[in-house]
C-alpha cells in the first residue's frame, strides 16, 4: 500500500515535469522548421497539455484498467470547469466572449451530447472510437484554418512572446522532446500501476481513482497554465485552455483509448459522471452569458464552480463508502 502510494504521487509528479519538457522542446523545434506561433499553440501545445491524459489513458486501455481510462478523461472535464476555472475565476474574474458563447462551447456542449449518445449501451465500441478520432481531426483542421485567416489572435501573440522569451537550440530542444516524451510513458505506467493497486487495497473501484487522483494530477498543466494567463489579463488564453482540453479529453482522450481496446462502460458513468460533466459544461453558457452587459466569470460564481466540485468529490467518497 505504502509503495503503490509512493508510486502514484510520483508517477503524478514525474509526469507533470515531464510534460512541461515535452511542451517545451515540441514547440521548439517546431520553431527551428518553421511553424508559425498559431500553429504551435493549437497543436503542439494542446497536445502537450493533454499528454497526460492521453498517454494514462492509452497505458490504462492496454492494462485492461477501463476505469481509469475513462474516469481520467471524464474526471479530468470536471475537474477543469468546476475546480481550475472556478480557482482561476476567483483569483481574476474571467471575460467570456461573444465568440466563445457562439463558437466554442456549443462545439464542445455537440462533442458531450456525442459522448453521452455513443454510452448509452453502456459500451465504448472501436467504432465509436473511431467517430471520435474523426471528429477531433475535423475539428482541429477547421479551427486551424480558421486561426491561420485571422491577421491577429491572442493565442499566436502569447506563443511568439513565450518562444522569444526562452530560446532554445536545434539539439537541447530535441532532447528535450525526447527525454520529455520517454519520461511521459515512464511515469504514466508508474501512475497507472499506483493507482490500480491502492483501488485494490481500498476495495474500491479503478473509476474512483481514475476520475478524483488520476483527473486531478493529470490536469496539473492546464491548472498551473490557466492560472498563469488569468493573472496576466489574458482572458482568452485562460478559458480557451480549458475548452481546449475539454475537448481533447472528450474526442481524442477517450478516442485514442476505445480504439486500444473497446470497453464496458458502468451505469454510473453515464448516470453520475457524464450528467455531472454535461451539467458543467451547460453552466459555462449561463454563467458567461453577459444579461447586463459584457459576459464575465466573476469571483462568486467561480466559488459556486469550485463548491461543486467538493460536492460531486463528496459524492464519489459516499458512494465508495457505500460500495
Amino acid at each position: 500500500m505504502i509503495t503503490a502510494s509512493l508510486a502514484l504521487l510520483f508517477g503524478l509528479i514525474l509526469l507533470v515535469w515531464s510534460a512541461d519538457r515535452f511542451v517545451d522542446g515540441s514547440s521548439a523545434v517546431a520553431r527551428h522548421f518553421g511553424m508559425p506561433p498559431l500553429l504551435i499553440g493549437m497543436v503542439i501545445v494542446g497536445f502537450g497539455t493533454s499528454a497526460p491524459e492521453m498517454v494514462v489513458s492509452a497505458l490504462a486501455a492496454l492494462q485492461n484498467s477501463p476505469g481509469i481510462a475513462l474516469g481520467n478523461a471524464y474526471g479530468s472535464n470536471i475537474t477543469n470547469i468546476a475546480l481550475i476555472l472556478g480557482v482561476t475565476a476567483m483569483i481574476s474574474p474571467i471575460a467570456v466572449h461573444s465568440q466563445v458563447l457562439r463558437k466554442e462551447l456549443p462545439i464542445l456542449a455537440l462533442v458531450t451530447a456525442l459522448a453521452l449518445f455513443q454510452l448509452r449501451d453502456g459500451m465504448l465500441s472501436r467504432l465509436d472510437a473511431l467517430v471520435l478520432l474523426g471528429t477531433f481531426a475535423g475539428l482541429m483542421f477547421w479551427s486551424i484554418r480558421e486561426g491561420m485567416q485571422k491577421k491577429s489572435d491572442a493565442l499566436g501573440q502569447e506563443m511568439e512572446k513565450e518562444l522569444q522569451s526562452r530560446p532554445l537550440g536545434l539539439r537541447p530542444a530535441m532532447f528535450r522532446l525526447g527525454f520529455g516524451l520517454l519520461l511521459l510513458v515512464l511515469s504514466s505506467r508508474i501512475l497507472v500501476w499506483g493507482a490500480v493497486k491502492i483501488a485494490q487495497s481500498f476495495g474500491v473501484s479503478d473509476l474512483l481513482i481514475g476520475l478524483t487522483v488520476v483527473a486531478a494530477g493529470t490536469s496539473l498543466p492546464e491548472f498551473a497554465s490557466s492560472v498563469i494567463a488569468a493573472r496576466k489579463g489574458e482572458h482568452d488564453i485562460a478559458l480557451g485552455n480549458i475548452l481546449g482540453s475539454n475537448l481533447f479529453n472528450t474526442l481524442a482522450v477517450v478516442g485514442i483509448a476505445g480504439a486500444i481496446r473497446p470497453m464496458a462502460a458502468g451505469a454510473e458513468i453515464l448516470s453520475r459522471d457524464m450528467t455531472v460533466m454535461a451539467a458543467l459544461t451547460a453552466s459555462i453558457f449561463l454563467l458567461g452569458y453577459g444579461f447586463r452587459g459584457p459576459g464575465r466569470i466573476n469571483r462568486f460564481e467561480g466559488a459556486l464552480l469550485l463548491a461543486c466540485y467538493l460536492g460531486y468529490t463528496a459524492w464519489l467518497a459516499k458512494s465508495a463508502l457505500a460500495a
